[in-house]
């Protein structure tokens, strides 16, 4: 049983943390060189509709693999024996779905209304535009926030191969 719940634990990480370096060092660079490779703010609306909605999909993603996460670290302090460190690594997972729900739900409503708001790419405003500001802000919170959960799940993974 501990085996399944250990299997289950890492296979979790391995999908929110490989997902989000998809995402971050892959999928968005990808996205904006293909949609915006002119560097027209349509290009740039394009190309943040479409990480938008992955990212969107993908906070689904990082929500199951959190719960399940979260379950199994509990299951096992539950049914013992509990695994070394066990009370981090159970605020530790909370942590983690804490930040991806406050990114995925809070942040992302923010930021899209923002968008709503200036109804083209932030780029094209000046600089010195309250809602250009507004938005980089968020979008660097929701970056930040994203961060995480993909360092804790590095540090979890690294805890998980210990032992």
């Amino acid at each position: 049983m501990m085996l399944a719940l250990r299997y289950a634990a890492l296979l979790a990480l391995v999908v929110w943390v490989g997902g989000l370096l998809a995402l971050g060092a892959i999928a968005a660079p990808a996205i904006f060189d293909v949609t915006a490779w002119r560097h027209t703010a349509d290009g740039r609306v394009l190309a943040g509709a479409i990480f938008g909605e992955t990212l969107r999909r993908f906070h689904l993603v990082s929500y199951a693999a959190g719960s399940l996460l979260l379950l199994t670290v509990l299951a096992r302090g539950i049914l013992g024996p509990r695994p070394r460190r066990f009370a981090w690594r159970a605020a530790l997972a909370t942590l983690m779905l804490a930040a991806s729900l406050v990114s995925g739900v809070v942040v992302a409503e923010r930021i899209a209304a923002v968008q709503a708001q200036i109804g083209g790419s932030p780029s094209a405003l000046p600089a010195d535009d309250a809602r250009r500001t507004d938005f980089g802000r968020l979008h660097a919170f929701a970056t930040g926030l994203e961060m995480i959960p993909l360092v804790g799940g590095l540090v979890l993974m690294y805890w998980e191969l210990k032992g």
